[in-house]
């Protein structure tokens, strides 16, 4: 592609060479440069990706995109002391370097082009706020593809672009990778993709030039605040707001106080969803239950549609999220009647994911793996009154301590029965971490066992469950694996909770009916 076409509406100046040449790919990565591939030179938190200038022209680049003035520009390469000739090569536009007021901004245009705008090819459905995007990102894409809809995700777990999987490296990633993923989606024949926007990706334009159907507001709270984040909270949730510009429907959860803030301005065309009175979709008279060992919660729904809905996933926040995926539903033409029946069966991989195997207590899996997130969850757990809260979890190993005395004292004061074991020890000594929660609980009067192997903790809470409990496995969620020492090794709780029940005499287990692994 010529750069002339990749540079179009992008201010910018030549510092050197000139625009009608061929661009053979593109990276941010001076390790990855070859011949005839544009490269950019992003600053960074630790290193100036204008830095490695010499190297990449030495590597042969075409095109060098800075944000540096010229003057700045030659001192960095005049500070190299093995650019001898470098010069030279510069004025024989050997390289054509582009100066613009933004590298990232160009960044994330440039990619887009580059890659033939796949977003334009897509329904794109951006999800920011503090809490709840992975949730809702899961359940919005289940319930499309439920309804048939051919959906990728680009999220905090995982990137799927319809022909496979892999984990993420950030919550946005940078912007060359989403365009690229987004055009593989479209070469993988998906029609939709479902992405976290975290603030740090709108800060640092990871989704400039992104063509966004929907943009979702989950909530806002104080978070991510420090040195290597936000450096306020103004501007933490002026970054968020930036998503409403950049999309055509704005879906905004009213009943959080930064929504008229998140509303104000935008471009976009507002819906509104909560229970809060003057809500578009609004929840009211909502109820929770508990039948056969599954949680849940039923609400009625009034506005734009009217009817009752269930949603067998359990606490409060529940409300908000299926609120969140069936206003995007309805938008894209899904029946209400379809709604209803997908949010009635929809499941959330890790997140207060129900394994039922008995019809007297419940089994759950859940993603809480700090104080914060596990406090909320027990908190919403209690909510439905159980007969007792038993809580299963360890910590992460070469990770803060403060984490540890944390989840001890929050499940030592909410749960009836911790049952410490390991999570990822990783370098550690995995009995050394449980010591260390155990302190957190010893502030409590809370009741507690410890058993190392995971494994066998899952079992004891089986077979020791009582009807009316509620067995939370917290920590792992969507994980596949264990690491230790330096080695991730697999381990899915969901195979060994079939592997305990081939090994036990399952009529020992009170209640006992598995409809998860039938």
């Amino acid at each position: 592609m010529k750069l002339s076409d990749l540079l179009v509406d992008l201010e910018y100046e030549v510092i050197c060479g000139n625009t009608d040449i061929d661009v053979e790919g593109i990276t941010n990565d001076s390790r990855k440069v070859e011949e005839g591939m544009l490269y950019f030179a992003i600053p960074g938190a630790t290193v100036d990706g204008a830095r490695f200038i010499p190297d990449v022209i030495r590597q042969d680049a075409a095109v060098i995109v800075t944000e540096k003035a010229e003057k700045k520009l030659s001192d960095i390469l005049q500070d190299d002391i093995t650019v001898n000739g470098l010069f030279e090569e510069m004025e024989s536009e050997r390289v054509t370097i582009i100066n613009v007021p933004s590298a990232r901004y160009a960044m994330g245009i440039i990619s887009s082009r580059f890659y033939g705008e796949p977003s334009k090819e897509l329904t794109v459905i951006g999800i920011t706020g503090t809490k709840g995007k992975t949730t809702t990102s899961y359940m919005i894409k289940e319930m499309l593809e439920l309804a048939g809809v051919r959906v990728g995700l680009i999220g905090t777990i995982e990137i799927q672009d319809g022909k496979a999987s892999y984990p993420a490296a950030n919550t946005t990633p940078e912007s060359i990778i989403v365009h690229k993923t987004m055009r593989d989606m479209v070469e993988n024949d998906l029609e939709a993709v479902v992405m976290e926007v975290s603030s740090q990706g709108l800060m640092m334009d990871r989704v400039a030039g992104v063509d966004f159907d929907f943009g979702i507001f989950t909530n806002l709270s104080p978070d991510h605040i420090g040195p290597n984040e936000h450096d306020s909270y103004e501007n933490y949730r002026e970054c968020k707001k930036k998503l409403f510009s950049m999309c055509r429907k704005g879906i905004y959860n009213i009943d959080d106080p930064e929504a008229e803030y998140m509303m104000e301005g935008s471009s976009s065309y507002p819906i509104t969803f909560g229970e809060a009175e003057e809500a578009d979709y609004r929840a009211v008279g909502h109820k929770l239950y508990i039948e056969n060992g599954i949680m849940g919660i039923q609400y009625e729904l009034e506005g734009t549609l009217e009817g009752t809905v269930r949603v067998d996933l359990p606490g409060e926040f529940s409300i908000h999220n299926s609120l969140a995926a069936l206003v995007v539903a309805d938008c894209l033409g899904v029946g209400f009647d379809e709604i209803k029946r997908i949010l009635s069966e929809i499941k959330v991989r890790g997140r207060v994911e129900m394994i039922p195997i008995s019809d007297k207590f419940t089994l759950m899996i859940d993603y809480a793996h700090n104080g914060m997130s596990l406090e909320s969850l027990l908190n919403a757990i209690k909510e439905y009154n159980p007969k007792r809260i038993v809580t299963l979890f360890g910590c992460g190993g070469n990770r803060s301590k403060a984490r540890r005395y944390e989840m001890g004292e929050v499940s030592g004061r909410l749960s009836d029965l911790s049952i410490i074991t390991s999570d990822n020890p990783r370098k550690e000594e995995p009995q050394a971490i449980i010591d260390d929660i155990i302190t957190g609980i010893e502030k409590t009067d809370g009741k507690y066992v410890d058993i190392i192997d995971r494994k066998e903790a899952i079992r004891y809470a089986i077979m020791n469950a009582q009807e009316g409990d509620v067995i939370i496995l917290a920590g792992k969620g969507h994980e596949d694996y264990q690491e230790i020492n330096g080695k991730k090794y697999h381990m899915d709780e969901r195979e060994l909770i079939r592997d305990i029940l081939e090994e036990e005499d399952v009529d020992k287990i009170c209640g006992y009916n598995n409809r998860y692994f039938a």
